[in-house]
Order: C-alpha cells, then sequence, then structure tokens
C-alpha cells in the first residue's frame, strides 16, 4: 500500500511569487534563502512513507526538554535506577529501599526519556520499542493507571520528527465544496501562509488606493457637474463592488490545519473519549451561504486527531466507547494512510464540503480494560493485531531489591513531574514502598497501579508543602493514607460508625443463624456484613429463599452451600425452607462467591441449633465438597472486622500470604486460616458438646478435594476481589 499524498496545484489564479529582492527586504531575517512562494513548486508533492518501513533511528536525536537521546537500538530492558547513589548489596534482600543508601529522593537522578522511566511493564516497554521502530499498532490492556499513556507518550520520543509535515488547505477555484490539500516539510507552512497574507495585503492596498481614487473622481464630479446625491450613490456602489470583489483575494490565503513548525518530537495525540468531529476532523457550519459574506469551505475545515497524529501517535483509551460507525472510519484512516476531512453533522452545511485526502499516517496505540475488548469492532481489532502487537499490563510483580528502588526513583519522579512537592525523606519512601506491597493485595508483590499511588504521594507532599516543611516525612504519608481514603473506603467506616450507634453490629456471645461476613466495596474498602438464616417448615417442598440483591455469583454460591448441607444434615430438608438474609447489603447487592462459608456457617447453625461466636468474623469461598478456596480483599477485610470489635478472623488458607494488614490492627485481631468447612465450625460454632459431634461428623464426610499444591497455586492467581 502506498500512501503517497497526491495534490494538485494551487489554483491558476493564486498570487504569483514575490521576487527575490522583495522578500529578503521584506524579511532580512531570511537573507540567501528563496522565498517559500519561490520554493512552492518543488514541493507541491510530499511522499508519505508506508508505515511498514522501517526508518533510521539515529534521526531521533531529540528528546521533550531538548535533550539529546540514545537510538532505539541501544534501548532494553534493563535501565540503571540510581546512578550516582550507593547501593549496599549486602542488605538490599531484607532493605526497604533495596539498599539504596539515600538521604531524600533528592539524591535519586530521574531518566530524561520517559521509556526510561517505565517500572514493571518490561514485557510492555520492550513492545512499545519495537513497534517505535517498525511503525507498528499496539493494543494494551490492562486495569487503569497501570501506565498505557505513559507508554504511548515515550513512544512518541521514539519516533523521527524529521518526516513531520505541515498540512495546508487551499480554495478549489473549480469547486469550492472540495478544498485541496497539500504537504510540506514542518516549519515551511508558516513561511507560505506569511507569503501569502502578504501578497494578499499588498493587492487590498492597491485596491484600496485605487478605489479612493475613484470613489474621490465620482464624487468631485458629482459636486461640478450633477447632483450630488447621485454622486454619493454611485460610490457607495464602487465601494461595494470593490469590497465584495475583495473577498476573492482572501480567499486565496491557504488554511493550514496542522503545524508541526515548533514540534520537537513527533506528535502525540490523546484522543481518548473524543466525539466523531474531534477525532476524524470536521467542517465548520456557515449560516451565510450567499451575498458574498460567507466563509470560504477551506477556511472551515478543522483537523482531527488522526490528521494531528500525522507521522506520531494516536492514543485512544477505552477504545470500545467509541461507536460503531466512528470505529470503522478509524480502521479506514489507518489502512489508507489518508483521510478525507467532511462535516460530520448531516444538517450543517458543512457536510457539503469534503476535502481531498489529508495525510494521517499514524501509529495508532489502543487501550482499554479487559471489557474493551468485548464492544472493539472487531475488523478494528483485527487490524491492529495483524499489524501490530497486543500486550496484558500487569497489575502486581514480584517484589525484588531491585524493583524496590524502582519504586524509590518513582517518587522522585513525581515530585519531579509535579514541580512543588517537597522532595521526600528516607523514611517517607519507604512508607510509600510499603503501601505499594500492601496494595498489591499478594505476599512479596508491588502494585503497579501507579496513577493511585502517585495520588498518595501528591498528597503526603501537599500536606508537607501546606506546613512549609523542606521535606516530605513518614508521618505526612501516614497522614495523606488517611485523606486519601476512598469514596467507598469512607463509605464503609461511616456505616460501621453508625452501625455502632444503633446496636447493628454484633461482636460479642453467641447467637443462633447469624455469622459476621466480611466484603469489599469497590476496590480497597473493607466492610463487614452480617448473614442470618432461619428454618422454617415448608408449605410445598422446601426450597432455599436469599434476600439482599444478590448478584447472579452470589445467587449460586447460595446453591453450592445448600448441596454440602443436604449432605450431612439428618434434617428432611424437602419438608423446610431456608431463609438466608443478608443484612443491610445496599442497594448494590452482593456480588461474588466469597460469602459462600459465611452462608454455610449461619444455615448450619439454623439447623442444628447451635450458636455462632459473635466474636469470629470471616470470609471464603466454599466448593461443593466442603473446601474453603481463595477470595480476594483478605486484607481490607481482615482491617474491616478490627474496625468493627471482633478479635478473631477466619480466612482461606490459601489467602494466607496475602495478608498484609496495618500495623495498628494487628494486635487487635487474630487472624485464623481454615482449609475446609469443618475447621471453619470448629471455630466459629460455641456449645462444646453439640459442636464436637457436629464436626466430627463433618469431617468424615467432608474430605479436600484438592491437595495442598492445588491450593496453592489457586491462592497464587490473585482473584478479583469478592
Amino acid at each position: 500500500m502506498s500512501n503517497d499524498t497526491n495534490v494538485d496545484d494551487p489554483p491558476e489564479d493564486a498570487p504569483e511569487a514575490a521576487p527575490d529582492e522583495e522578500y529578503v527586504e521584506e524579511h532580512p531575517e531570511r537573507q540567501g534563502e528563496r522565498s517559500p512562494l519561490e520554493e512552492e513548486d518543488g514541493d507541491r508533492r510530499t511522499d508519505v512513507d508506508d508505515p511498514s518501513d522501517e526508518f533510521d533511528s539515529s534521526t531521533a536525536d531529540e528528546a521533550e526538554g531538548g535533550d539529546d537521546i540514545e537510538t532505539v537500538d541501544d534501548l532494553g530492558s534493563t535501565v540503571e535506577v540510581d546512578p550516582g547513589v550507593e547501593v549496599d548489596e549486602d542488605i538490599a534482600e531484607d532493605d526497604l529501599l533495596g539498599g539504596l543508601k539515600i538521604d531524600s529522593t533528592e539524591d535519586i537522578e530521574v531518566p530524561d526519556r520517559l521509556v526510561d522511566q517505565v517500572i514493571g511493564q518490561d514485557e510492555a516497554r520492550d513492545i512499545i520499542i519495537k513497534a517505535a521502530k517498525q511503525r507498528r499498532h499496539v493494543m494494551m490492556i490492562g486495569s487503569p493507571g497501570t501506565g498505557k499513556s505513559m507508554l504511548a507518550k515515550a513512544m512518541s520520543q521514539l519516533l523521527p520528527k524529521e518526516d513531520l509535515q505541515d498540512v495546508l488547505v487551499y480554495h478549489n477555484p473549480d469547486d469550492g465544496n472540495e478544498p485541496k490539500v497539500r504537504t510540506v516539510p514542518a516549519g515551511k507552512g508558516e513561511q507560505i501562509i506569511d507569503a501569502h497574507k502578504e501578497e494578499a495585503r499588498k493587492r487590498n492596498q492597491m485596491r484600496s488606493i485605487l478605489m479612493w481614487i475613484i470613489i474621490a473622481i465620482v464624487i468631485g464630479y458629482a459636486i461640478l457637474a450633477g447632483p450630488l446625491l447621485l454622486g454619493i450613490v454611485a460610490a457607495g456602489i464602487i465601494w461595494l463592488i470593490f469590497r465584495y470583489t475583495s473577498r476573492g483575494t482572501d480567499a486565496m490565503v491557504p488554511n493550514m490545519i496542522v503545524n508541526n513548525g515548533d514540534q520537537r518530537v513527533a506528535p502525540f495525540e490523546d484522543a481518548t473519549g473524543a466525539h466523531a468531529g474531534a477525532l476524524l476532523g470536521d467542517v465548520r457550519h456557515d449560516p451565510f451561504q450567499s451575498g458574498g459574506m460567507e466563509t470560504p469551505s477551506h477556511d472551515r475545515v478543522e483537523p482531527g486527531s488522526i490528521h494531528k497524529s500525522n507521522k506520531g501517535v494516536l492514543f485512544v483509551d477505552e477504545i470500545n466507547t467509541l461507536d460503531i460507525r466512528t470505529q470503522q472510519k478509524l480502521m479506514t484512516a489507518i489502512q489508507e494512510g489518508e483521510f478525507a476531512i467532511t462535516g460530520q453533522s448531516e444538517r450543517s452545511s458543512g457536510a457539503m464540503v469534503q476535502t481531498e485526502p489529508v495525510p494521517c499516517d499514524f501509529i495508532m496505540v489502543a487501550a482499554g480494560n479487559l471489557d474493551a475488548m468485548e464492544n472493539m469492532h472487531p475488523a478494528l481489532r483485527n487490524r491492529i493485531k495483524g499489524y501490530g502487537y497486543e500486550v496484558y499490563m500487569d497489575d502486581t510483580i514480584e517484589d525484588t531489591p531491585e524493583m524496590r528502588r524502582k519504586y524509590a526513583r518513582f517518587v522522585a519522579q513525581e515530585v519531579e513531574r509535579d514541580g512543588r512537592l517537597p522532595h521526600f525523606t528516607e523514611e517517607a519512601v519507604e512508607e510509600v514502598i510499603l503501601e505499594a506491597k500492601r496494595r498489591s493485595g499478594r505476599k512479596n508483590h508491588l502494585t503497579l497501579l501507579f496513577r493511585s499511588l502517585g495520588g498518595l504521594v501528591r498528597v503526603a507532599g501537599d500536606i508537607a508543602r501546606a506546613e512549609d516543611r523542606e521535606f516530605t516525612t513518614r508521618e505526612d504519608v501516614l497522614q495523606a493514607k488517611e485523606r486519601s481514603r476512598s469514596i467507598e473506603q469512607q463509605l464503609a467506616d461511616d456505616y460501621i460508625e453508625r452501625r455502632k450507634d444503633y446496636e447493628l453490629q454484633v461482636n460479642e456471645g453467641g447467637v443462633e443463624g447469624r455469622v459476621n461476613g466480611l466484603a469489599v466495596m469497590g476496590e480497597d474498602s473493607g466492610i463487614m456484613l452480617p448473614v442470618m438464616a432461619e428454618i422454617a417448615p415448608a408449605q410445598g417442598g422446601g426450597q432455599v429463599i436469599a434476600t439482599g440483591q444478590l448478584k447472579e455469583m452470589a445467587e449460586e454460591s447460595v446453591q453450592n452451600v445448600s448441596a454440602i448441607i443436604k449432605k450431612f444434615s439428618d434434617v428432611d430438608l424437602s419438608e423446610k425452607d431456608i431463609h438466608i438474609q443478608f443484612v443491610q447489603a445496599g442497594q448494590q447487592g452482593v456480588d461474588g462467591d466469597s460469602a459462600s462459608i459465611t452462608v454455610a456457617t449461619a444455615v448450619i447453625s439454623a439447623l442444628e441449633n447451635i450458636p455462632v461466636d459473635q466474636s469470629v468474623a470471616m470470609t471464603g469461598s466454599l466448593s461443593v465438597r466442603g473446601d474453603v478456596l481463595p477470595v480476594g480483599g483478605v486484607t481490607h477485610k481482615i482491617e474491616a472486622a478490627a474496625k468493627a470489635g471482633c478479635s478473631r478472623v477466619i480466612i482461606p488458607e490459601a489467602n494466607e500470604q496475602d495478608v498484609m494488614i496495618e500495623e495498628e490492627y494487628e494486635e487487635m485481631i487474630e487472624i485464623i486460616p481454615c482449609a475446609n468447612i469443618s475447621e471453619v465450625l470448629d471455630v466459629a460454632l460455641m456449645g462444646e458438646p453439640k459442636k464436637d459431634s457436629l464436626v466430627d461428623r463433618l469431617k468424615s464426610i467432608t474430605g479436600s478435594a484438592f491437595d495442598q499444591s492445588a491450593v496453592g497455586s489457586a491462592g497464587g492467581s490473585n482473584p478479583s476481589p469478592q
């Protein structure tokens, strides 16, 4: 496929080139150069390279800020993270900073290139480097805040800027609704516009002088030989004629829709959430369509992001939010390397205007969450996949000394990027890294959700800056963790306090059929959610009735629990109705299966008339064989139980490695890992004789369905919080 942009010459009646002497006289600073109009004929057609062609990476010699960068070939996954800073390898393994010896983040050097600032996404980083070299499209899928937009910006720095172009739109004298398009090397467009404007100004000046001479002659003749009123009317008509015809001269000045004259690196356009006109270009509506008052159609042409990103990067996050027609047109632009601009509103006068094809030879970086692939146009995804790369962005990364050193550099990067925050002390950086470990939700891992972690850094820095301190301290970070709580966490804390006020929360004594379950609101907010069960005589066939706005997965978990109950119970359940209530579940309802052991414990307690210890809270999924399976969000759930006043909490044994609660909660609550339902009941139920008999009976029928290695692997899969 060739992307050569063949553009017709400007109209024959366009202004002639000014002589060299006159041009130099008007522009002495450009003495020795040819005038832009004199050079036009040699630049009327500008070749656009095919996206599949390789380019000489050595031409990319400038990065953002004007610093020299190395060639793409010199880049790799290994980045020097701490040049000039001492690293103590003897303590690196156990040190929170990975052995980095610093007093503050002021001692850490931040790389100039964005591609070197990327942390933890080595695979995505290498793909971006390869894609920049080969001019390939990329689709990145992953959670928000993992660095997708940063990688796209880094890609634009790796592209050569020597290929950049300015795009001019000219009036078409043959058909005003089909403006002509021309591309010239970056920076030359302004010269051409200035020269055209100068020519138009001189022409208008000559016409104005001629007009006033004629008007003076007419009025003078009327004063001497005829009625003065008739002379004034004639003068007015002459003025209108000259005024009307002068617009033709103004129309000869081209409209520069893409100006890369001041662009230091390849363009980067973030078209996330852009409507069709902003993405594909548009033509403004003109209410004046006659009488010589209309704006020339070429002056109403507006470029889209696909045109502004020519020779650069077009970044579209949440790609699935674009409507299908827009995705189809975007696919056409990718395939052809050019796309004509027309009015996007069918009722607008701009819909009658359509330019010649405008170059849009961009590299597309599409991004989104996992659901982005569901609503994405299959042909567009196929186009990206067939001519580029797909990469999944990790949420966490293994905790190593090298990674901890990079996280210290991340704090330095955030301070430098903001420009107003005090640097962080060594202890403050350690606290940020501890929070990164905690937010990962996995033992020996660090979170890669850098946007939210960067928010913590900025809040802590703002606290220190408000108190006019030279450095941000650990106390500032701890205070920031409290201030930067999510809305869900604030609601959860408010619920806990309200329940205490109205005595809706029970954390001591024993109650039959009532269990303190645990849930997660949002991504990082734990809350205690009591579950109550009652057994009643059935009016017809026995059934399980669950209330509390249960979603599909929660309903299925209740059905799984009923299988275990039917297996062990001596009661004929065909004559009983089992009522299960999720107390104060709220309008959002209950989703997920992490309340399975809670439901099972509540129902068994109600069936056997054995009270449940209310100082115990629990979370865990349950198999039909009675195994306790891992769930997500255990850290936040444990902290919620501690806040609610519980003294013990039951979690799946496979989740034991994922627990990273705050120090303040460690003395408040005992964590009890369990592998099957019999172990759960042994801890949660009260009343020794009946409890012991029940547990012994359960142990004989609930063998482990999985061996230890299988359970361990399930725990390492980082399940979604339920």
